[in-house]
């Protein structure tokens, strides 16, 4: 029943999240037929255009269809000029049915928001994804490190620059590494995505980095702060009383301890860069969901911005119920009862 109420209060969040958006796109000032149209269009055709997207009904109306829309149950195949179903992505199967997701179509773009969104989605994925490898892979390296060298030099000199990591902005280390391995040095794209496989891979190194320095700052401290305390606990001078080295009591029973929290930041980071690393994508051009939110935000796209919305509020509540589910593995003491 625990979980259960936890997948309810998820669902709750998604509903509240994307509801206050919805409220907020529609009632901001301005016209997005009127930049659809252009600055020079007729008041005939802004009219023509603003029925044509559904915005002269009331915003009560156009909430009620918005829900009624998103996910419902329709033909497995859809014609492309489909006007009711062209805008849908299948979700789920069902025998000559299927369940579609529909976020209508992109005001600016004319094209189905489904699939811009599931075009974007992947790559972000793959950055989010190469991007936390990077951070925890610098930050618990360095932890560690800092925290066996605890008052050292060593000690002082990363948690120094641990700092300065989190207090310079994100897109002053992305010009910072687009000047020195992409402009100096010619070791990598300055930005972009590529055509092939590998210059995908290429591509994705500099905006991975970015983020894994300037997240992998934070995962320093934490790491570091943890298991200062941790071995200073009776259970490490038993161990080492008893012969247990000092590298076998950092790595296996420190560490091991001090991942509840590290686990429980690194599904909320995962979670957030899900719905986009704006600056960074913005910055490297990365086609991804960040830079696609940026662009409909500034253009007032109502539907691609309820629909990255969608997607990131999915995307940490899911990564926190896979936090709690990790917890019960690594601590027994904290399980959540399934019935």
């Amino acid at each position: 029943m625990k979980l259960l109420r936890r997948i309810g209060w998820s669902v709750f969040v998604v509903w509240a999240v994307v509801t206050v958006t919805f409220a907020v796109t529609n009632v901001l000032p301005g016209d997005p037929a009127r930049l659809v149209a252009g600055v020079q269009a007729r008041p005939a055709d802004v009219a023509r255009i603003r029925d044509q997207l559904g915005l002269t009904r009331s915003v009560p109306a156009r909430y009620a269809l918005f829900w009624r829309r998103l996910v419902h149950v329709g033909p497995r195949e859809i014609a492309k000029g489909d006007a009711e179903h062209g805008s849908c992505a299948v979700v789920l199967p069902l025998g000559g049915s299927a369940v579609h997701l529909d976020f209508g179509t992109s005001f600016q773009m004319a094209q189905p928001v489904a699939e811009l969104v599931g075009t974007r989605l992947p790559r972000t994925f793959a950055l989010a994804l190469a991007g936390l490898v990077l951070q925890l892979l610098f930050g618990v390296a360095t932890g560690i490190l800092a925290a066996a060298r605890k008052g050292s030099w060593i000690d002082r000199a990363v948690v120094g620059t641990s700092i300065l990591g989190i207090s310079v902005p994100t897109f002053l280390i992305a010009l910072l590494l687009q000047y020195v391995l992409a402009y100096e040095l010619r070791w990598l794209p300055l930005d972009g995505f590529g055509k092939t496989l590998g210059e995908h891979v290429r591509c994705i190194l500099l905006p991975a980095l970015t983020l894994g320095i300037y997240g992998g700052a934070y995962y320093t401290r934490l790491v570091r702060d943890e298991m200062v305390v941790l071995l200073r606990q009776d259970w490490v001078r038993t161990a080492e009383a008893k012969g247990v080295g000092k590298t076998r009591i950092l790595l296996r029973h420190a560490l091991r301890n001090a991942l509840l929290p590290l686990v429980t930041s690194a599904g909320i980071d995962f979670g957030a860069l899900m719905g986009g690393a704006v600056v960074t994508e913005q910055v490297f051009r990365w086609p991804g969901l960040g830079q696609l939110s940026v662009t409909a935000m500034l253009n007032r796209d109502g539907p691609i911005i309820i629909a990255c919305v969608i997607v990131s509020a999915v995307a940490i509540v899911v990564s926190n119920l896979l936090v709690d589910a990790v917890y019960a593995r690594l601590d027994p003491r904290v399980r959540v009862p399934t019935a």
